[in-house]
């Protein structure tokens, strides 16, 4: 259902607009159960991962691209380059934004039910960094994801447009105890290992895992909480080299950390 724009100001665009607001689009897109999906692959993705879609906002020369995309009664706003910059507040070189409903998470006792390796990320603010680390773990076949309370949102725009649709690819569900989060987890029968640049930490590759194992990852600037550093079953390490170590190089970046971890944890 093509439907011409030509005033950014126009009330119907009202879910697109200040993309890189943060604070407003957390607040629009928490009231609203939306979240923006940026690009013709990860809408079709978004799609296909059952989340109905409220509208699209692109420009003409993106139509053909987004044919069969969405439903014949979807309300497809069209509009010019100027205005679609003027409503969103940066040029979308992507051509086409959809915004799309949310759907309910699982709890996290239901996530757990039919996997064997999971990622758990304690506070993670960035939404890049956030959504990097889906795209490591589902494309080295970890089975789900846990997210601390206050991780950032894995749908924010920019979460979505890192992982490349990744957080549509694998199930992920939000602790809503901190405190007593890992033993739930413990209580599934999880072996926690808990990922810290300390090289005083039992090496990744010398771990003798159980069926069940949880990777805990912490945030960009701190790591693991002491908490959950001391609630783990046990503390691990990606060895360093020596020669870096000596540099002053001790750790490694978050993302970069979790593509490596993944990939360890999935030996058999």
């Amino acid at each position: 259902m093509l439907i011409p724009v030509e005033d950014a100001a126009d009330p119907r665009l009202a879910d697109y607009v200040r993309l890189r607001d943060v604070d407003l689009r957390k607040s629009l897109e928490s009231e609203h159960g939306l979240f923006i999906a940026e690009g013709e692959k990860v809408i079709r993705r978004a799609v296909g991962a059952g989340h109905p879609v409220r509208s699209v906002l692109t420009t003409a020369k993106w139509l053909d691209h987004l044919a069969g995309a969405v439903g014949e009664t979807t309300p497809v706003y069209v509009v010019s380059d100027e205005v679609m910059a003027g409503v969103t507040g940066f040029p979308v070189h992507r051509g086409a934004l959809a915004s799309m409903e949310r759907t309910a998470l699982p709890a996290v006792a239901e996530l757990l039910g039919g996997v064997s390796r999971i990622v758990v990320l304690e506070d993670l603010v960035d939404h890049g960094n956030v959504g990097a680390v889906f795209r490591c773990a589902a494309a080295l076949g970890v089975g789900a994801i846990v997210l601390s309370p206050r991780c950032a949102d894995p749908l924010y725009r920019r979460s979505v447009k890192v992982s490349m649709g990744a957080v549509f690819a694998i199930p992920y569900a939000r602790m809503a105890d901190w405190h007593g989060g890992l033993a739930e987890i413990r209580a599934a029968g999880f072996q926690t290992l808990a990922l810290t640049p300390d090289q005083s930490a039992t090496p990744l590759d010398r771990v003798v895992m159980g069926e069940r194992v949880a990777l805990l990852l912490g945030s960009e600037g701190d790591g693991l909480s002491s908490h959950w550093l001391k609630d783990a079953d046990l503390p691990v390490c990606i060895p360093m080299s020596p020669a870096a170590m000596d540099l002053g190089v001790d750790s490694l970046n978050v993302v970069a950390a979790a593509a490596i971890a993944c990939h360890g944890l999935l030996r058999r």
